[in-house]
């Protein structure tokens, strides 16, 4: 079972330059929460074509998973709903988007691959989660933290690229969506979401 409770670099450079402003009535659970209502209003900015406002308040739903997972492991508020929420909340975001974006901008079969493969992300956490009840759901490892950052940066260069008319980025985008599925795979393999 991985260490959940370990605090790693990163957790602490985002210590000192953010989580020092949040107080400490704000909870983990809470920005988890804030990505899920987040993440219509990103959609309505990618469907109206609003790329300019949509951009900075995607990049902003997508850093609040760094955000609630340095502040449950650096103020030991660690929960099994924040373990369980906190993925959906990321699956909810990259998924929608790229439902939305990836299929009429990236190469269809790259989206479908992506998306494909997160639903079998999901399954098997379900999967892993019924026949291992005592455990919980594994927090994500390292490959799945890949994954995500992948998949931020490939969907934030389609709309950059679709934003200044750019169409090499959306060509580079599917490349990085490429690389995401494999930590994808291995997201699934180890067992992570």
């Amino acid at each position: 079972m991985h260490d959940m409770h370990h605090i790693y670099p990163h957790d602490k450079i985002l210590d000192v330059l953010i989580l020092r402003f949040i107080p400490y009535s704000v909870h983990p659970n809470h920005v988890t929460v804030l990505r899920i209502l987040l993440t219509p209003v990103v959609l309505f900015f990618i469907i109206t074509e609003r790329y300019a406002p949509g951009i900075p308040l995607f990049l902003f739903a997508a850093a609040t998973d760094a955000i609630d997972g340095a502040l449950a492991r650096t103020r030991n508020q660690i929960t099994p709903r924040g373990i369980m929420l906190d993925p959906i909340a990321d699956k909810l975001l990259i998924g929608s988007v790229l439902v939305v974006l990836a299929f009429r901008h990236v190469n269809v079969y790259v989206a479908s691959a992506v998306v494909f493969v997160e639903v079998l992300i999901i399954l098997s956490a379900l999967v892993y989660r019924h026949y291992r009840r005592r455990r919980g759901i594994p927090p994500a490892n390292w490959w799945g933290k890949t994954k995500m950052i992948l998949q931020v940066i490939a969907v934030f260069l389609v709309l950059l690229g679709l934003l200044i008319e750019f169409p090499f980025l959306i060509e580079v985008a599917s490349f990085v969506f490429g690389g995401a599925i494999v930590f994808a795979l291995m997201s699934l393999f180890t067992r992570s979401i």
